[in-house]
């Protein structure tokens, strides 16, 4: 199942990079909704191995979910891949210069499903699909009226 959004922000692609690669700023956006977040201190946080593990509650049940910084292009973008309760999920944030002050942002995310508790997951995640994009592309949209204020 994969869910993307893309939105045009009025701010240069340096000021938007550094929005959307401020891994510290999105652990304590984690951390203040009650989800754990440890940061594996090995590698720093924006460099390609990067790794954070998170445990988190939802409807009733717990979560695990380990993330890998996979690549991260200066300027252009990431990809963090991590799996979460047999949910494998491949996450991108592309950036595109339209103009010297405006920026076009590209997040997608990308689950697959490895085992049979996650295909049944998915298989409601995807009846309510129609709902769940529009929520992600609602928090996007946030985020990126975050960026241009």
């Amino acid at each position: 199942m994969k869910f993307s959004a893309r939105e045009d922000v009025e701010a240069p692609l340096e000021s938007v990079f550094a929005a959307v690669s401020d891994f510290d700023a999105f652990e304590r956006r984690m951390l203040r909704r009650g989800i754990d977040v440890t940061r594996d201190e090995t590698v720093p946080n924006n460099h390609a191995g990067a790794r954070w593990q998170a445990r988190f509650k939802w409807r009733g049940r717990e979560y695990d979910v380990d993330a890998k910084l996979v690549s991260l292009t200066g300027g252009e973008g990431y990809v963090i891949q991590s799996h979460a309760n047999g949910v494998d999920c491949l996450g991108t944030v592309d950036l595109v210069a339209l103009s010297k002050t405006r920026t076009r942002m590209l997040v997608s995310l990308d689950l697959k499903p490895t085992t049979l508790s996650a295909r049944i997951l998915m298989q409601s995640m995807r009846l309510a699909k129609s709902n769940l994009s529009r929520r992600f592309k609602h928090r996007i949209g946030e985020f990126a009226s975050g960026i241009t204020a």
